[in-house]
């Protein structure tokens, strides 16, 4: 009988070990999770995505160490975003980082309560994310590149280089928000420069073909508008301008690296690690109406040599001079 009993006492002290570290870990507090919303696909956004890293880690917080990260992509379906934002909110997330405007906008459609950073080209104020700059009120504060209004430049830019041109296209994303502001805001460019502005649109890569095929009918230069899905498509677009013949500009160093003929904007890691930064800070307690709305003032100009002479292109002098790089 004392065997057994001993026995008995052996097996329960087994049991308390096994036990003992289940429970420790319970005691643990839970690792935060960030809810990261992004409007295309990863492939597309990867050093947004490094960029965000970047800002988290100045705030000390790092992936799969002191925090969790549940990444929503909508590969370039805007429809998508609303029901990604819901599943983000119903995951009861510490925090949203959503990217670009359409993620920003599904994001606080879905939630009123839970902290929301956002990255937007667009003036977040018109759009409705924030109550002012300096004062964001609310659960939404973030980053702007202003993209809006650097359209403008980009015409005049092109027009610089193509001054034989009473023809411009703007290529648009008509499901954007910010859609109709680039639209207004290019008209009235067009207009002051005495130019014709052409507005065609594309919200899938079926849309392209058309899209190039009346590019050529009007003999025009392209302006495209600053969009998530056309970011996911940057290589795509200046392989198509250049196949075309067609002078073209964009947003980001990519467009012309990849073939097109110039571009200009922001720099997209300037733009992304405050977002991290914003959404680190968040996490160590500070509110999104505390956090003024940041803004990406610093522009870069990159210009395709090689392109330039395909096209049969004589780029000023004074403008190659004025570019952060020129690619030969």
């Amino acid at each position: 009988m004392a065997i057994h009993t001993r026995r008995r006492e052996f097996i329960a002290m087994l049991g308390g070990a096994a036990a003992w570290p289940l429970a420790a870990r319970s005691q643990q507090p839970a690792m935060p999770v960030i809810g990261f919303l992004g409007s295309t696909s990863p492939g597309s956004l990867r050093d947004a995505v490094a960029a965000f890293h970047g800002g988290l880690t100045e705030t000390g917080h790092i992936e799969g160490q002191n925090v969790a990260i549940e990444y929503r992509w909508a590969e370039g379906q805007y429809d998508r975003l609303p029901g990604l934002a819901v599943d983000l909110v119903h995951r009861q997330v510490a925090v949203i980082a959503a990217i670009e405007t359409p993620s920003a906008l599904a994001a606080k459609a879905a939630t009123a309560t839970i902290p929301i950073v956002f990255f937007t080209g667009g003036d977040p104020v018109q759009l409705g994310l924030v109550a002012s700059i300096r004062r964001p009120d609310g659960n939404l504060t973030g980053v702007t590149a202003l993209n809006v209004e650097m359209g403008a430049k980009r015409l005049e830019l092109l027009h610089e280089l193509v001054p034989t041109a009473s023809v411009m296209v703007l290529l648009i994303n008509p499901t954007n928000a910010i859609a109709e502001a680039i639209t207004t805001n290019l008209q009235a460019a067009a207009h002051t420069l005495g130019l014709q502005l052409h507005i065609l649109t594309a919200s899938t890569e079926r849309d392209f073909d058309a899209v190039f095929a009346r590019l050529i009918q009007l003999r025009a230069g392209l302006i495209i508008a600053p969009d998530a899905f056309f970011n996911s498509r940057t290589e795509q677009l200046a392989t198509l301008a250049l196949r075309h013949a067609v002078p073209a500009i964009y947003q980001y160093r990519e467009f012309a690296a990849a073939g097109g003929l110039i571009s200009y904007g922001g720099n997209r890691s300037d733009a992304y690690r405050p977002v991290g930064v914003y959404t680190g800070r968040i996490l160590k307690g500070a509110k999104p109406s505390e956090l003024p709305v940041q803004q990406v003032t610093k522009v870069e100009l990159f210009l395709n040599l090689k392109t330039a002479k395909v096209l049969g292109i004589t780029v000023p002098l004074p403008l190659s001079g004025r570019a952060d790089e020129v690619i030969e």
